[in-house]
């Protein structure tokens, strides 16, 4: 019997509405992998969600990572969503330099902004501070927005060129990551996805699956935590894209089918068995 890997997944808990470390838990866990949590704030619900209430974490997260190192813990995978200040951005470093063992990859969401806007909580400091913590990374996995503001390029909604596209991945990854996927990539009304692009090779894939009608929260922690699992269970970036998309896709479909409040987060619970059953079956097909 294999080894079972770990994965510290680094996120706040947003107590409703299916974001962040409600996500990340169950869709890593239901490929075998082990899902340890360090949360950097508690929500009442995500940021969308009007009157929302915030815990601060920050104190608490040093004393985990310390206590962690004592007892010798080091993790196959480390996963940074939301954050809150620039102070848990330079905590997630310190967790990433102390608990990564031979061979751990890091995979960075740099959730902080959509739609050509930040999040309410942050200002025009934050992209920069977001930026250094994607240096570190073997993988980011910004939304367009989120690339324009780290780049310090002007916004624009799509559809786009690929010509756009790969000279935004080229310029991204000047950062420092080893790969990249870029969501929210569309060429026309019809198709959205996103593109992995091997910094590396120069190598760009492209997922693009039916657009859904609507505006769904928290489906870039699915699509992320996804990516996750599958880079974890020995997939390569190009597959563990797809898988994402269509875990991804799948849900949002259900979601909207259903008529569900789209600030309540999308209906992923219903697909993650067969998400579980095609990484773990490949990754036994290729062992």
């Amino acid at each position: 019997m294999p080894v079972q890997k770990r994965i510290l997944a680094l996120n706040d808990i947003s107590c409703f509405g299916k974001c962040s470390l409600t996500v990340a838990l169950p869709i890593i866990s239901s490929t075998g992998l082990e899902c340890t949590i360090l949360p950097n704030c508690v929500l009442s619900t995500h940021t969308a969600i009007e009157g929302f209430t915030l815990r601060d974490l920050t104190g608490e997260m040093v004393p985990i990572i310390e206590h962690w190192k004592k007892l010798g813990l080091r993790f196959d995978g480390i996963y940074t969503g939301f954050m809150c200040t620039k102070e848990q951005i330079d905590i997630a470093r310190t967790a990433i330099e102390g608990l990564r063992g031979e061979g751990t990859f890091v995979v960075v969401d740099p959730a902080m902004a959509d739609n050509g806007k930040l999040y309410p909580i942050f200002d025009s400091k934050f992209p920069p501070y977001m930026r250094e913590l994607c240096s570190v990374a073997d993988i980011i996995k910004p939304n367009i927005t989120e690339a324009c503001m780290m780049l310090g390029r002007e916004y624009r909604p799509g559809p786009y060129t690929k010509e756009w596209i790969e000279d935004l991945l080229k310029e991204l990854s000047q950062i420092g990551a080893r790969n990249i996927i870029l969501t929210g990539v569309s060429f026309d009304e019809s198709k959205i996805g996103a593109a992995s692009y091997d910094c590396s090779t120069g190598k760009v894939e492209y997922h693009l699956r039916d657009t859904v009608p609507g505006y769904y929260h928290g489906t870039g922690d699915v699509f992320c935590s996804a990516v996750v699992a599958a880079v974890g269970s020995g997939h390569s970036l190009g597959k563990a894209t797809e898988m994402a998309v269509d875990l991804t896709t799948d849900s949002i479909r259900r979601t909207y089918e259903a008529g569900t409040d789209v600030r309540f987060g999308v209906n992923f619970e219903d697909g993650l068995a067969e998400f579980a059953a095609k990484v773990r079956s490949q990754r036994i097909t290729k062992s």
